[in-house]
């Protein structure tokens, strides 16, 4: 005997809830991931402005 069983709720479409899952896993590694790279980039910046600084004064 068979029986048909939705695993998804049904104003959800099936693709959206592992997506929602995922995310809700790995929320605190994407932030701090995110935050380490624009803290890379800020530092990148500084030190290039700095540098062209430097060339400007010499």
């Amino acid at each position: 005997m068979h029986t048909n069983r939705r695993t998804e709720p049904a104003d959800e479409p099936p693709q959206k809830q592992p997506v929602q899952t995922w995310l809700a896993r790995r929320r605190h590694a994407l932030l701090s991931s995110a935050l380490r790279g624009a803290a890379y980039a800020t530092g990148a910046g500084i030190v290039g402005l700095g540098f062209w600084l430097i060339q400007q004064n010499v």
